[in-house]
This record gives C-alpha cells, structure tokens and sequence, in this order.
C-alpha cells in the first residue's frame, strides 16, 4: 500500500503533525523529568535532558552543569545521567573508571540501589500522574449533573419544534417519571422504552411552578463523540450531524441508528445528515471492533464510531478537587486494565492484532482529537500518557521496566548482571522494541 494513500484520510495533515508532535513533547517532557528530578533528588547527576534527539537545536546549562536541550527529531527524548554511555543508560566503563566512591555515587551505575530504583520508576510513574491531574481537571471543569436532571443548553435539533426552556427541572417525559440517574438500570429502561417521536410531553418545573410543556425525544441521533480511524470518521461525519433518515426511513433516536448498525452484520447504510440546516446522504459501512467487557473479556460488535447524547446539555454542579483526583485515578486504572486485557486477547488470537496502532495511526488519532476541540485532545494526551507509562513498564530490556528487572536481580543476588549480559540483553530489547513498532507501522498501512 502507498502511505501516501493514507492522506486523505488524515484531513489537515498539517494539523496531525503538530498535534502528534505537541502530544508527544508533553508526555515525553513529564516522564524523561520525571527521571530527572528524583534523580537529583537521589543524588544522582544529570549531564544532558534532551527533548527530540539528532542534531541540537537549542540548549542551555543551568547551575547544576545539566545541558536542557531541544533536538531536531522531536519523536521522543532521554535524560542521560553521569556515567550512562547512552541514551537507554547503558554503562560507560571507561567515564567510570578511576571515580572516586564519592564521584560514583553521584552516577547513575554507582549509586544506591534504591536510589536507581527510583530514578527509573519515576517516568512512567509521572506519566500516570499527569493523567490522573487532566481526567481530574477536565472533570472539575465539566462538573457533575446533579440529582435533578436541569435543562442547560439546548443543541440545535432540526425540524423538532418544543416549549423546553434552560433552566427546567425535568420530572417526567411522556407520562413517565424521570428515575434517579444514579439508578442505571431504570434509567436505561426509562428511556429505551420512551415513545420514539417528535416532540413529547415533559412536566417541568419552571420557576417554582409545576407545568406541562412540549420537548424534544431525550436521546436524539446527534453525532457528540467521533471515533478517530471510525467508519464515521474516514465517511467525513462531524460533530453536531445530526441523522434524519435510514435508508430513506425516517428516525428520532439515536437507539434506532444503533439498531440499524448492530444488527445490519455490516450492511452499507444509506444516511440522510442534517448539517447547519442542508441535508447530506452518507454511505456508510460499520465496522467490526472488539470492545471490552466487564468480565475482562472482548466482544465483536458492528460500529461506525460515533457517540451521542441527550438533547440538551444538563447542568452541571461543581466537582470536588478530591472526588476528581479520586475520579482520575479510577479513569487510569481503567485504561491500563483495559490495555493490558486488550494485549493479552490479541496475543490468544481472541481480537484482531489490527487492534494495535503504529506512529501513523497515534499521529492520525492525535489530529482527530484535535480537530474536535481542546478538551477532546487534551483528555487523548492523558490517555496516551497512560499508555506510554504502562509500555514503558514492560520487563523487556532497555525500557524503564527492563531496568527494574535487572535492579530486582541485583536486590535478589546482591550483584548486577554482567557488563556483556547487559548488553546483550540491551540489544535484545532494542530488536523488540523495533519490532513491536514495525508491526504497528504495518497495522496502520494494512489493517481495514
């Protein structure tokens, strides 16, 4: 396949490229001062931090003697401590020779196990941390929805004429008495079994007065979430599309766009778009994609990738910084228990190993995510913080979890491996490494 045909698929590739580059200095940046700073909390020097790597660009020295620098191929960085032969920290025998035990402590091969145990966990450890502080930051500026389910801003629904207004404390919808949205079941129930038509009675209460009022279906086929590499997405589908048509059938509720998609087993679908007021036809092919379980396991669903919502935005009260922490925190543990069970069913065959994205398909989502509005991309900064953090813990030598493998050797045996034992278990983990990226670099030019 020419690469060059991925393209168009991209939208603005100038914009993908400075989203992926901007999303992969900031994690990078956390996890390499991550290293850094307890390094030199450890008491361990750090002759060069360095963003990119190739040619130095810019670079400075600060009083401690540490060269801050900005190389020309921002795809990555290091922090290289005295002693380190490397970027990957492999040891300089020759600069260690002939240190004495003071200067030897002040090196990364010659200081304390703990303190070389911290160092190296600290980077993905910063990364879990700097997705932990967006979810919770994100959620603390979105806020949580309340008990009572208020009208904030209405969204723009074509042909759907009502009396709602901002502001209303809804009750009922359709005869029916709004349950606690804490209630997940009843609440599913409430609005799966809600007459799918347009407009329908709501009682509200509006300025301290009980009344009856006309409102939109709750849950209308709104395009408020778009999937990058989706069928929804490659198709050219935005947010605010709102579906009129299914195959020429009208529909209200995004249920019955959900419906058409699961159970067509991948049927091309012919969708009338309202956009901005002008209707648009979309031929559109679900795709297959495995979701995770509750149970830990995966499913085969049919999907186009788009998520929707109610039809108005409710309003929100404030959210504590600890229940968002806490929030944050869960959200992260989510997205590592969901990586690593997404890995181990690729490897049993259970899901398709297109499941795993190369450089080209990270760049592709980062410019997707960007092209949806800064929040959208800075929650994907925090997921692939998380990712990076979780990756870089893997005992495979020459990454951060390869070296804490080597360090509980030592603890174990009271001696480190071997100078030739290291390295050629380095060389080892740089061919696994190369590999697993080949292999993800073939998945975004081969997989559907």
């Amino acid at each position: 396949m020419d690469i060059f045909s991925l393209l168009p698929g991209f939208g603005n590739s100038i914009l993908v490229v400075l989203a992926f580059v901007v999303a992969l200095s900031v994690i990078v940046a956390i996890h390499e001062y991550g290293h850094y700073i307890v390094g030199r909390w450890s008491g361990i020097e750090a002759e060069v931090f360095s963003l990119g790597f190739g040619p130095v660009i810019w670079s400075r020295h600060d009083k401690r003697g540490t060269k801050w620098q900005l190389a020309a191929f921002p795809l990555g960085g290091y922090v290289r401590f005295k002693g380190d032969a490397n970027a990957a920290s492999g040891k300089d025998g020759e600069a260690m020779e002939g240190l004495s035990d003071e200067e030897r402590r002040s090196t990364m091969h010659g200081a304390p196990l703990w303190a070389r145990t911290a160092t190296v966990a600290a980077g993905p450890f910063f990364n879990f941390i700097l997705s932990i502080l967006i979810f919770a930051g994100v959620l603390m500026s979105n806020g949580k929805v309340g008990d009572a389910l208020i009208v904030g801003e209405l969204r723009d629904l074509p042909g759907v004429n009502y009396t709602l207004k901002e502001g209303d404390e809804v009750l009922a919808i359709d005869g029916r008495a709004l349950p606690s949205m804490e209630d997940g079941d009843a609440y599913d129930a409430f609005w799966e079994d809600m007459t799918k038509a347009n407009p329908l009675p709501y009682e509200v209460v509006r300025a301290g007065e009980t009344i009856e009022v006309t409102g939109p279906y709750l849950y209308p086929p709104i395009v408020l979430h778009l999937a990058p590499k989706s069928a929804a997405y490659s198709a050219g589908l935005q947010v605010g599309d709102v579906f009129t048509a299914i195959d020429g059938t009208p529909i209200v509720a995004f249920a019955q766009l959900k419906d058409a998609v699961e159970n067509g087993n991948g049927k091309t679908l012919q969708l009338t778009v309202n956009r901005g007021g002008a209707e648009q036809m979309f031929d559109l092919t679900p795709r297959r994609v495995d979701e995770p379980q509750e149970d830990g396991g995966f499913k085969t669903y049919w999907r186009i990738g788009i998520g929707g919502g109610l039809a108005f935005e409710p309003a929100t009260e404030a959210l504590g910084p600890g229940a968002a922490v806490w929030s944050g925190v869960k959200q992260t543990g989510r997205i590592i228990e969901g990586s690593i069970s997404g890995l181990y069913h690729m490897v049993t065959g259970a899901i398709s190993s297109c499941n795993l994205s190369g450089p080209v398909g990270i760049a592709q989502t980062s410019g997707a995510m960007a092209s949806q509005g800064l929040q959208s991309f800075v929650w994907f900064i925090a997921v692939l913080s998380t990712a990076i953090g979780m990756l870089n813990l893997f005992p495979i030598p020459i990454l951060d979890g390869g070296h804490l493998v080597f360090y509980a050797y030592e603890a174990v045996t009271g001696k480190p491996p071997s100078d030739g034992a290291l390295r050629i278990l380095m060389t080892i983990g740089l061919t696994i490494v190369l590999g697993l990226m080949a292999f993800g670099l073939t998945n975004d030019l081969f997989c559907p």
